[in-house]
């Protein structure tokens, strides 16, 4: 069974030789010491600005080395979206995606963004809202078509991260006040933001849906110990919307895959509903997240990927407790499974031996 139907089958719960494995996507730096360990060569990219300022992504090297990197290290699939280059929306004022604060840098997740003060819906067309028509696909579908030939199983479309986009556009804390004190601005805001992410993401899978195994977006929603916001707030605020975006993937025959932080436990359920079949990444130290309370309540409902904990195993145990951490969940979650970091941005202190031993521990058969 090659990796590309590993993991189709594993999404649709079909039997499979082996559960599957990713690498994630880690961040920049640890990347380039992924390439340096592995003798991956190639020309660095280099980003404008305007692009990290505003990038919901803070992983953003792709490309041919991002392919090797991830064959290197025995990875079944790889993640690739136009969001996660650099090139991908060009606007000819050289404006990004998402202007939250006018050309400025994020500084913190409070800062207010353009809705800061807004208190009057009518205003929410007056933004400079991203136009479609300025997106350029040609790289993401090539790096896609070679990840293909290479037989990995690609996770793509647009990311949507929505959730992330309006709490910019408001500053964190002030968006949720909003969703008290002014619930139709909050409404028409993330109305524009679906708005455009349909329409992006229409014409991304229009052109590269068919080489997908699945439709991958991400929106964190929980903390390290709850939910950011009640789930009565995500009903309202958050769902209908989710449910838009995940009926026009599945309206392509992709399985679609969010990712999605923190302690979710209490909404999973919900979001199985939606119609997700995959779930990512299982922050293995938040509240409600272990493998064993996941596996008890939803095994055989959705597919999990991830679960090898980001926050102290992989930066500081040793290589042989990541083999049996990997070998732990196998036998809780058994095949339907990607074994994966508990957060795909896997920082410089993570070793390449301890991805070594998350990949050989995932491809070796159990005692």
């Amino acid at each position: 069974m090659n990796s590309k139907q590993r993991i189709i089958n594993i999404l649709a719960g079909q039997p499979v030789d082996r559960p599957g494995f990713w690498l994630g996507n880690p961040a920049d730096d640890t990347k380039e010491i992924y390439y340096r360990h592995f003798g991956i060569t190639g020309e660095a990219e280099t980003m404008p600005e305007e692009f990290l300022k505003s990038s919901q992504v803070k992983t953003n090297l792709s490309g041919r080395r991002d392919l090797e990197l991830n064959l290197a290290v025995g990875s079944d699939m790889i993640w690739i979206s136009p969001e996660l280059d650099a090139f991908a929306y060009r606007d000819p004022r050289h404006k990004p995606m998402w202007d939250f604060y006018g050309g400025k840098e994020r500084l913190s997740l409070t800062q207010p963004g353009y809705f800061g003060d807004c208190e009057d819906p009518a205003e929410v067309d007056g933004f400079d809202w991203p136009n479609p028509d300025y997106l350029d696909f040609s790289t993401t579908h090539r790096n896609v078509r070679e990840a293909n030939d290479a037989g990995l199983a690609v996770f793509g479309g647009m990311w949507m991260p929505f959730f992330h986009i309006a709490a910019d556009f408001f500053g964190m804390e002030n968006y949720f006040v909003k969703m008290y004190t002014h619930p139709e601005v909050v409404e028409a805001v993330t109305e524009r933001i679906i708005r455009f992410y349909l329409e992006a993401n229409h014409r991304c899978l229009d052109l590269m849906g068919g080489e997908l195994a699945a439709g991958f977006f991400g929106n964190d929603f929980g903390s390290q110990l709850d939910l950011l916001i009640a789930p009565g707030l995500i009903e309202r605020f958050i769902m209908p919307y989710y449910e838009r975006l995940i009926a026009q993937i599945k309206s392509y025959g992709l399985k679609v895959v969010v990712h999605a932080c923190g302690a979710i436990d209490r909404i999973i359920p919900r979001m199985i509903e939606a119609g997700i079949e995959g779930l990512h990444p299982l922050q293995a130290k938040a509240a409600g997240m272990d493998a064993v309370h996941l596996a008890s309540k939803y095994r055989g409902q959705v597919a999990f990927i991830g679960g090898v904990d980001t926050q102290e195993l992989l930066p500081f145990g040793t290589v042989e407790q990541v083999r049996a951490e990997v070998f732990r969940l196998r036998k809780v979650f058994g095949n339907d499974f990607v074994v994966s970091p508990s957060h795909e941005a896997l920082l410089s202190n993570v070793s390449p031996e301890k991805v070594i031993a998350m990949s050989e521990a995932a491809r070796e058969p159990l005692a």
